[in-house]
């Protein structure tokens, strides 16, 4: 290869050494006794590990492999494009996909080559050992496995018929395109699919079911802390690892969890397709895949050969010899949280009423029971399921028999950046649209989501593709966001359809109903109840607002996306005329304690500033100046109650969502009317996230001194301190104490110090994590602030180290007047010299 010329000498040669040849001689006489199709196993067993080791190094061990031609320059040249373009994670993926894809000598080859590196890369020797010990094993067990998948005649020829059917039906995504003329534009899965962080296990937490209330930066923080720790990540081909090296007959069941739009009906698009192309679980013989939503409609009793049948007609009578190896058996039950029918795991009647037992693939009972007889391996003992479910629907399974729980994260760092170059083709449009993402803590919080992403691609590329929009009007608010995405289809869709208002009112008024019953599906019946034509939404923007999906016994339409659905229901609730109970249903929302409202009431305090809402004048009309008014009065008087009644954590929670309110309106009138006079916010042990920090900054900058900020114990983090930062100033009394600041975290209370305007008088610092590294920082902030008198540095990890710096601050800081220093770890020497400098300070108290 020309460009590996330029370099000198032999690379492989050059990182080959004699010495530590013996660990790897298990790994190179395992090498040589695998055949193709043993080697082809392992390398997809341990590429999750392989490519996490050549991760860091990618471009030099591609760079190796094109020198020794196991690939070509144009090979070469696309592993360096994806790397630079998405990110070293992408890069070594695709690496490995050529690997897999090169004919068997060459793959040998490869992995010799790897050998001969190992010594570069320690994750990678470690690898290589860890197969040298286990490889042999391994074998056996892939070994086991084929046979006993090893099919008649008669069944591999639908087997054969069923993985091509499977294989068309999931080799496309479809995806709204709004913006073109093509309504709907189909892209090939493999093109389309960026990978997510799916973990383990579900975290032990309160999951919110909401994901723009969910974390989004701090989820980088969260993984760098415990990915690999106490939380693995993990490849959807590991959700049944187990049932292709265990011996057990009982099977296994697994659940992944994901909030709304996280990307669980794709995921699960993608098994099937990597099935039906030999991938991954080849330990199964058949995979049966089904939707809830498309199980709702079954009213009468059941059996499972004929719910299979139904879907998969050229099984004919072959299912009795299906079910005799139920092992070779995977069934995939996808959006439990959208069933309607009753499945509760732990109601022990279900295991002894004869209505409720399904003993066989023949017996007549509800699909309920048929899945739960699944799960619980009454049915078909030995076979696999794996469902899926919101959050909200996880206490459904705690008592099943799940061997696996798994949590689909989401996008996490550099997958999010793929998302976008992988949707634009020009990529400095990709390139500017996220840039644009990144610096707007709201919207960058959006986009660990998938289908948030896709709202984010929709709506801001026309910003920086063409040169007449305005980049003032680029929207930095949620509301602002949605206006500009229901405007963009109505501008390319709106003029098919008479009484456009009239039409978006009706559908609002469904969307709003469904938030408020905490309903996402619905059938042509609720658009008729509605006065909406089901042949409506076969064409125009009523197909693009509401995606209409047929099955083999009914049709049901959803909203692309939750948020979607509660902007539309915000909408209608705004541009219904003559609104005048729109303060009592506010009122109500707001009263409402499990969350349903809370995005819904953000986008009708949104829709009260005209800067949301203009673009969307020129198809609706003007939004009606007594409803705009009526939502301000009622923000406002909120704030101000909810400011005064934060003694429980439910009145904490609502004062925050209150702000979040006044954020969204962008009335810098109303909010100084409203926070002005507001002299105390108190917020202690109320989780904050990153977003949460942004709006709470907002608000402080707009009040005129606080006189009590309380944030302690929030979970706060540098992140979301570095958020509040610009604000800070403002606090008389600041508690920041029981977070995780550590000793970054200092740096924005340190500016906040230097502020000439500072008016911090007593700032508590407790149990942050501070180490010697952050007194210096602190202290020097300190030594130009006047108005500091007491200062909290208790239950850190300060030592003899600080005395010097704190020396100088009590030496030269003349106001000060209290400083709390026990629980640190200084020794005696250091202890005796701190409580001696208050002899040299009258007035101070020194307590440590």
């Amino acid at each position: 290869m020309a460009d590996g010329a330029d370099q000198g000498g032999d690379p492989v040669a050059s990182t080959t050494r004699t010495d530590d040849a013996s660990p790897m001689s298990s790994m190179t006489e395992l090498l040589e006794r695998c055949d193709d199709s043993q080697l082809l196993d392992l390398t997809n067993h341990y590429r999750q590990r392989l490519e996490e080791a050549i991760q860091k190094v990618v471009e030099n061990v591609v760079f190796v492999l094109a020198y020794e031609r196991y690939f070509s320059e144009q090979e070469y040249k696309q592993v360096i494009k994806r790397t630079k373009r998405g990110s070293r994670a992408a890069g070594s993926r695709l690496l490995l996909n050529l690997v897999t894809e090169k004919e068997p000598r060459v793959r040998k080859l490869i992995w010799k080559c790897f050998v001969k590196m190992h010594h570069l890369l320690p994750k990678l020797e470690e690898l290589l050992k860890a197969m040298g010990e286990e490889g042999s094993d391994l074998i056996e067990s892939f070994k086991a496995m084929k046979a006993s998948l090893e099919l008649p005649a008669h069944l591999k020829d639908v087997q054969q018929k069923h993985k091509e059917t499977l294989r068309a039906q999931t080799e496309t995504l479809s995806v709204n395109t709004i913006l073109m003329n093509e309504k709907v534009k189909v892209f090939q899965l493999l093109d389309r699919y960026a990978e997510l962080t799916v973990i383990s296990t579900v975290r032990d937490r309160t999951l919110v079911e909401h994901e723009l209330l969910a974390r989004g930066r701090d989820h980088e923080e969260w993984r760098e802390e415990h990915l690999g720790g106490e939380f693995e990540k993990i490849r959807t081909d590991q959700l049944f690892q187990n049932v292709s090296l265990s011996k057990s007959k009982s099977g296994s069941s697994s659940a992944v969890a994901g909030v709304a739009g996280i990307g669980k009906t794709t995921m699960v698009q993608k098994i099937v397709h990597d099935w039906a192309t030999g991938k991954i679980f080849q330990q199964f013989q058949f995979v049966f895949s089904f939707k809830f939503r498309d199980l709702n409609t079954i009213k009468d009793r059941m059996t499972l050969r004929e719910l299979i049948l139904e879907q998969y007609p050229y099984f004919g009578n072959m299912l009795g010899e299906v079910w005799k190896n139920p092992e070779g058996l995977l069934f995939i039950f996808d959006g439990l949280d959208e069933f309607k029918g009753r499945i509760d795991f732990s109601d022990s009647r279900r295991d002894t009423e004869p209505k409720h037992q399904c003993p066989d693939p023949e017996w007549w009972c509800e699909v309920s029971d048929i899945v739960y007889s699944l799960i619980q391996h009454k049915l078909l003992p030995g076979c696999s399921v794996l469902v899926t479910t919101r959050p909200t629907a996880l206490h459904l399974l705690e008592k099943a028999e799940i061997s696996v729980r798994a949590e689909i994260l989401g996008f996490v760092g550099e997958e999010r950046k793929e998302y976008f170059t992988r949707y634009f083709e020009d990529q400095s449009v990709a390139a500017a649209v996220f840039k644009h993402v990144k610096e707007n803590e709201i919207l960058y919080t959006m986009s660990y989501n998938p289908s948030c992403c896709w709202i984010l691609v929709l709506t801001l590329g026309p910003f920086f593709t063409q040169t007449h929009r305005d980049p003032q009007r680029v929207p930095k608010t949620i509301t602002q966001l949605y206006c500009y995405f229901i405007y963009n289809i109505l501008k390319n869709h709106g003029r098919e359809i008479e009484s456009l208002r009239e039409v978006l009112l009706k559908l609002g008024q469904m969307a709003f109903t469904g938030v408020a019953e905490k309903n996402i599906v619905f059938t042509d019946g609720d658009l008729i109840k509605y006065n909406l034509q089901p042949s409506q939404f076969l064409s125009g923007f009523l197909m693009e607002l509401l995606e209409r999906e047929d099955s083999a016994r009914s049709v049901v339409y959803t909203f692309p996306h939750l948020t979607i659905q509660e902007f539309v229901a915000a909408l209608a609730q705004f541009l219904t005329p003559d609104r005048g109970d729109i303060t009592t249903l506010l009122i109500e929302a707001h009263g409402n304690s499990d969350g349903r409202f809370e995005v819904f009431l953000r986008f009708v305090a949104g829709l009260s500033s005209p800067r949301a809402s203009w673009i969307l004048e020129e198809f609706l009309g003007k939004f009606p100046h007594q409803t705009i008014c009526r939502v301000s009065d009622w923000v406002k008087d909120e704030v101000k109650r909810r400011a005064g009644n934060t003694k429980s954590d439910d009145g904490k929670r609502r004062l925050l969502n209150t702000l979040h309110y006044l954020f969204e309106s962008q009335n810098p009138v109303l909010a100084q009317e409203t926070l002005g006079s507001v002299e105390t916010l108190s917020l202690g042990g109320l989780g904050l996230t990153p977003i949460d920090c942004v709006v709470l900054s907002h608000a402080i900058r707009l009040c005129d001194t606080i006189k009590c900020l309380d944030l302690s114990s929030c979970r706060i983090q540098y992140e979301g301190l570095q958020r509040l930062g610009p604000a800070l100033h403002k606090c008389q009394h600041l508690r920041l104490g029981d977070n995780d600041l550590g000793d970054s975290g200092v740096k924005p209370v340190s500016a906040a110090l230097r502020n000439r305007q500072c008016k911090m008088q007593r700032l508590e610092l407790d149990s942050v994590g501070l180490t010697d590294s952050a007194t210096e920082d602190l202290v020097s902030a300190l030594s130009t602030n006047p108005s500091l008198r007491h200062l909290y540095l208790r239950h850190n990890s300060l030592t003899d180290r600080s005395v010097p710096a704190l020396r100088r601050l009590i030496l030269n800081h003349p106001r000060l007047k209290q400083i709390w220093l026990w629980g640190n770890q200084f020794g005696a020497t250091g202890e005796k010299e701190l409580r001696s400098l208050q002899e040299s300070r009258p007035g101070l108290t020194v307590t440590v």
